[in-house]
């Protein structure tokens, strides 16, 4: 791929757009994120905190842990964490310098503060409003459609933003549609390193750090520390292992952060650690290794694209197929054997569903890598999963188009119904 190619610079982008720091599970700190910015506008603590969610975030937030808020959980805990203490120029970081005082205030707010959570339904599967009260004056946030995507700031009748929502739609982001997976190999194959490195250097530095946290100290259900005691010390093993651990540790409270892809930390960790565990056990060149995590995180942003951002459908499946290819890749294989792990990936285990972000998502993380590896070598060994076996297509990209479609169409009552389950109705 030439760099005059329209292309080129896309892929560099959606690089640069996708792969970015976060402290903690993302919803509850896109929370935190309005409410910083709400509290800002609004100029004063409030006193009653009024809160919209759609399903999915509703989902998302419920069970996992707001980092450095002394390990409190759910929505309201989110918000006042970027309330007391966001700093909302630091976006998806925006909670992450908290005091031990500030921990104190957060605690006392919740316990002062009149604050009321609702189910918003819009038709938008992100959709976050955050409204602030101090007596009679009011600030209003609204999030859309991905995590720093703020579509309106309101204060007191005067609409100090406010940006026309279209659906499920990504405006403000480069033209996802560019991507094929020919088009990411040739793109992997030709980039020159130097303009990929800062946002992979990063990647590899923050979600390597992070896995080994994991694999350090007790977090969740330590499912990386089980899967070490459990199997054998290979390779493969050690990949799913330290992707697991650094869910364990972001999903149960550590203060570390993540570079995320598609907006989801625990898609962040997938599709890079397992690479680079194989990297570093391959003894390959610090150039390959910086084109297969290229190939592994824009295979997954790929598959991403038809599904969106929330769903019913657990997108550690998309990363897994993913890192597959990168490993692929790293181990010699081609366009062919590249395409064909993530055809085989995808028909393994595109039947988890998402209930939100949680402990057990490490579990699903590690199930996501061991199918994209699996996809590889059944390839290696001359087999794989053909058109019409199921939800298989004929090539790559009918492929990802037909889970695209099932997990967005397909299980939007399945959402309805987890959603339900989880909030007791």
């Amino acid at each position: 791929m030439e760099k005059t190619d329209v292309r080129y610079e896309a892929y560099i982008n959606i690089l640069k757009e996708e792969l970015v720091p976060a402290m903690g599970c993302t919803e509850p700190i896109a929370l935190a994120y309005a409410a910083a910015v709400a509290k800002k506008t609004l100029g004063a603590i409030p006193d009653r905190v009024e809160i919209g969610a759609s399903g999915s975030i509703i989902k998302n937030v419920k069970s996992v842990i707001v980092p450095n808020t002394g390990h409190l959980k759910g929505i309201p805990a989110a918000a006042a964490a970027g309330i007391i203490a966001g700093d909302p120029e630091k976006e998806l970081e925006v909670i992450s310098e908290v005091s031990e005082e500030q921990i104190k205030e957060i605690n006392t707010f919740l316990k002062s503060a009149d604050i009321e959570v609702s189910h918003l339904e819009s038709g938008l599967t992100f959709d976050i409003v955050v409204t602030l009260w101090k007596g009679s004056s009011y600030a209003k946030v609204r999030i859309a459609n991905y995590h720093t995507n703020i579509v309106l700031i309101e204060k007191d009748g005067e609409k100090l933003l406010e940006i026309p929502v279209r659906g499920e739609t990504e405006e403000n982001l480069t033209d996802r549609s560019l991507l094929t997976m020919e088009g990411i190999w040739d793109f992997i194959n030709s980039v020159e390193i130097e303009d990929i490195r800062p946002v992979l250097s990063r990647q590899i530095d923050c979600n390597m750090a992070i896995a080994e946290e994991g694999m350090k100290n007790p977090y969740g259900a330590n499912i990386g520390k089980v899967l070490l005691k459990t199997t054998e010390p290979t390779t493969a093993n050690k990949a799913r292992a330290m992707a697991a651990a650094g869910s364990d540790a972001r999903m149960n409270g550590c203060e570390m952060p993540v570079v995320i892809n598609s907006g989801s930390g625990n898609q962040g960790m997938t599709a890079s650690v397992p690479v680079v565990v194989y990297a570093r056990d391959l003894g390959v060149s610090e150039d390959k290794l910086y084109r297969a995590l290229a190939l592994s995180n824009l295979t997954a942003i790929h598959q991403k694209t038809p599904i969106g951002r929330l769903s019913a459908f657990c997108g550690a499946v998309s990363a897994g197929a993913g890192a597959g290819a990168g490993i692929t890749y790293l181990k010699g294989g081609g366009y062919d054997e590249v395409i064909h792990t993530v055809v085989n990936a995808l028909a393994i285990v595109s039947g988890i569903v998402c209930d939100g972000a949680k402990a057990s998502c490490a579990a699903k993380i590690a199930a996501a890598v061991e199918a994209g590896i699996m996809g590889g070598n059944m390839y290696e060994q001359g087999q794989q999963f053909v058109s019409g076996d199921g939800l298989v297509g004929s090539g790559v990209e009918a492929n990802i188009q037909n889970v695209g479609r099932l997990a967005k169409e397909g299980m939007k009552e399945t959402n309805r119904e987890i959603i339900k389950i989880m909030i007791g109705e």
